[in-house]
């Protein structure tokens, strides 16, 4: 995969949400201004991330994580340092993140897209993450697992009110998930 590859997936990504399709024009546009340091941290400006609705192996529950640095819950995700497949880096970051080592894409293609300020923080600037979302799911038994990245690790329900980050990116993900 490479920038021509993530823009042709970005093209053909449909979306009723307004804020997806400023989203994604935002994305194009960087991804033209950036073609060759989109997908790393070096891109001060900012740079690509990939993330995971992480769906249990019945598809009824999603994983978040009590992020330990940003003290918010967010779903599992993170930097794509350089490599241009987003997807796996997406699986990459679930796992790492979850413990979970089975884990296998619901749908290929990009299921949301969020263009976010990161503050600045310990000598980096503040800086946009554009962030390509999957949805993945589970195929074993096995129990999330918390590292040093998560102060907790949490099953949420299609009900929102298990929800504990009531975000608009994060109540979008949620509703897109229930309306699968």
């Amino acid at each position: 995969m490479n920038a021509e590859d993530l823009k042709h997936a970005l093209d053909a990504y449909q979306t009723d949400h307004y804020e997806e399709q400023v989203y994604k024009r935002l994305m194009l546009e960087f991804l033209h201004h950036h073609p060759q340091d989109a997908m790393l941290r070096s891109c001060s400006v900012g740079h690509f991330t990939a993330s995971a609705w992480l769906l249990n192996k019945t598809l009824d529950q999603a994983l978040m994580m009590h992020h330990a640095k940003l003290g918010i819950w967010i779903q599992l995700g993170g930097h794509c340092d350089g490599h241009w497949d987003a997807l796996q880096v997406a699986i990459q970051e679930a796992q790492e993140e979850s413990g979970i080592t089975h884990i296998t894409p619901v749908r290929k293609d990009l299921f949301d897209l969020d263009v976010h300020l990161f503050p600045a923080r310990a000598g980096q600037p503040a800086h946009y993450h554009y962030d390509l979302r999957f949805l993945l799911k589970v195929t074993s038994d096995e129990a999330p697992q918390q590292n040093h990245e998560s102060k907790e690790l949490r099953w949420i329900t299609k009900d929102p009110t298990s929800v504990p980050n009531t975000d608009r990116s994060i109540m979008r993900l949620h509703q897109k998930w229930c309306n699968f």
